[in-house]
């Protein structure tokens, strides 16, 4: 085992059918296990199960809030081991070994690997095991495992080598007091019920196998003990008195807890509650008509208390459709079923009802959003790059944008330059009186939209429909792209160009790999081809590309079109969506 801080690669959440796979591997790994010790540790339906990816492969599942129950060294599911708050759910999940004392067990909690001269044998004599099957760890007169592990070898090779047996046993693959992964996606792990105050704060299971070998124990007289002598005195004098909960399960949040006590009326009133959060929060009349599965999942879910889980199922409607078309009876909204799509949708809000009117949104602060796609690898010295398409009010639309007072040169996103025209329909008051899904074209909206884009001698359009008008109005404006580098920002007419990396043949069967169009994200060619050349070990060169004045091109010795569309998502941050890749050389 090694100690230092590993970062998540990724995490999210299973689906139905991961969940099931998920469960089928764990019954096949732990066979002693019952239908019911897999539900304490993976619960079917009620909570959400997580996955966190390290970038040694490795796999920690968790239910969401609380703590990491399984983990998967080889990421296939064939070293899929239980963590010790899985095991103390579960206290016979899986079978155990028992420890001589407390002078083996501060060894165990320092992370080094169980030997065979530290196992208390029974009357009895081992059990039957073979190679390869996990195992717990435990101290004697204690049921609360603290270390998990695979057997190196069988029972009769144990018992033909006795205490002479050499080398690991038991690999420790995760242990109380493990500091390996400090993952804040996980609730930090209170103490077990009636523990001893002594115990150390912030237990944290091992999950990963990385650089650090871990310590036999014989040479954890000589090492371990007298570096770590103090820490690990303090953990062992806690082992001994590690209880398990009453009911062998962690106290769940006390907000979940209560949310699965509430009666079906109260569920009805959080459905209300939610619902009238987002009409005020986040459904604007400008997105109508939405589908009621979007304003579900977009709208009235991020609008729930924080680990609260809300389910439809079990109110009084049980169905989306049911409680839409109440709100709709009430007068709240309007919702019609589309007959094509098979849903509700929702097409108005009347916000001049009285519940509506009395209802007083909360105040909630947005979590920031990461831009995946803009950030760059961390120790790299190239500067964050930022890429966003822009718009410039051109002739056709400058009397819409003056007609409610904004300004026509300045650059608009695509989401502020929609709410230009929507303002100006709000102002206007040309949203069709029956169908409000559709808007009315006055003269001046009329031109801006289709002046000279219509035939000589075809009608103009008298409305146009709500999801179709932002589109449009873009359409008729100039666009731009802004690129930002540091302190350098460029905005250029026109769409943003992609970076071209092709590879082709050359006389000899050589192939050479071309780089193209990097002005654009503010990239030096020279620059890059002398860090390629390093980088690759390889001869690299640039040329002005013909007929593009200003224009140059990297050309690199080798094939090395992936390696280098990875480097400049890497290092420079380039969103992958402006690549484009060309290999010549395949048949």
């Amino acid at each position: 085992m090694f100690k230092k801080h590993v970062d998540v690669k990724a995490l999210q959440r299973l689906s139905g059918a991961d969940k099931k796979k998920l469960r089928r591997t764990a019954k096949e790994r732990f066979p002693q296990a019952s239908d019911a010790d897999l539900d304490a540790i993976l619960p079917p339906k009620v909570v959400e199960v997580t996955v966190a990816k390290y970038p040694n492969r490795v796999l920690v599942y968790g239910i969401e809030g609380e703590f990491p129950m399984l983990f998967d060294i080889d990421g296939r599911g064939h070293e899929l081991f239980p963590t010790v708050y899985a095991l103390w759910k579960v206290p016979d999940l899986l079978p155990a070994f028992t420890l001589k004392g407390g002078e083996v067990s501060r060894f165990i909690l320092g992370g080094a690997d169980l030997m065979f001269p530290g196992i208390s044998i029974p009357p009895e004599g081992l059990p039957s095991f073979q190679p390869g099957q996990p195992w717990s760890v435990k101290v004697p007169g204690n049921p609360a495992p603290i270390a998990v592990g695979a057997t190196t070898m069988s029972s009769n090779e144990a018992l033909k080598a006795g205490d002479s047996a050499d080398g690991r046993y038991v690999p420790n693959e995760g242990f109380y007091e493990d500091i390996v992964v400090e993952d804040p996606n996980y609730a930090s792990p209170s103490q077990p019920a009636d523990s001893s105050e002594d115990h150390v704060e912030g237990m944290h299971d091992s999950t990963i196998e990385g650089e650090e070998a871990a310590v036999d124990v014989s040479e954890s007289h000589t090492t371990d003990h007298d570096i770590h002598v103090e820490a690990i005195e303090d953990l062992t004098a806690g082992v001994s008195e590690v209880k398990l909960p009453e009911d062998n399960a962690t106290e769940e949040p006390t907000e979940e807890r209560e949310h699965q006590n509430l009666s079906t009326e109260e569920i009805d009133s959080l459905l209300d509650k939610c619902l009238l959060q987002a009409l005020h929060t986040s459904v604007k009349d400008k997105d109508l008509p939405i589908p009621g599965s979007t304003l579900w999942s977009n709208h009235i879910l991020p609008c729930r208390p924080t680990g609260v889980t809300l389910d439809i199922k079990k109110s009084s409607h049980k169905k989306l459709s049911k409680w839409l078309q109440s709100k709709s009876s009430a007068g709240l909204i309007s919702s019609k079923e589309d007959k094509h799509k098979k849903e509700v949708m929702l097409l108005r809000i009347n916000r001049g009802h009285p519940d509506y009117m009395a209802f007083k949104p909360e105040k909630r602060v947005q979590e920031p959003v990461v831009q995946h796609d803009n950030v760059v690898a961390e120790g790299s010295s190239t500067k964050q790059l930022e890429v966003a398409e822009t718009y410039k009010p051109s002739s056709h639309v400058n009397p819409i944008f003056m007609a409610v007072g904004a300004d026509t040169s300045k650059y608009y996103s695509a989401s502020e330059a929609s709410d230009i025209v929507f303002r100006y329909v709000e102002k206007e008051n040309l949203v069709k009186q029956t169908d409000k899904a559709k808007v009315v074209l006055d003269v001046a909206l009329c031109d801006a939209l289709y002046k000279g884009a219509i035939k000589k001698g075809s009608a103009y359009p008298t409305e146009i429909h709500k999801r179709d008008l932002g589109s449009t109005f873009l359409n008729r404006m100039q666009i731009h792209h802004r690129v930002a580098r540091g302190n350098e920002v460029v905005i250029r007419k026109g769409a943003i160009r992609t970076i071209q990396i092709m590879t082709e043949r050359r006389q000899g069967n050589k192939k050479m790999t071309r780089l193209s169009g990097l002005e654009c994200f503010l990239m030096d060619p020279d620059s890059l081809a002398s860090e390629l050349q390093k980088k690759f070990a390889c001869s690299t060169t640039t040329a002005e590309l013909p007929g593009k004045k200003g224009q140059h091109e990297v050309l690199v010795q080798g094939g090395v079109i992936d390696d280098l569309a990875k480097h400049l998502v890497d290092h420079y941050g380039v969103p992958k969506r402006f690549i484009e890749v060309l290999d010549k050389t395949k048949r």
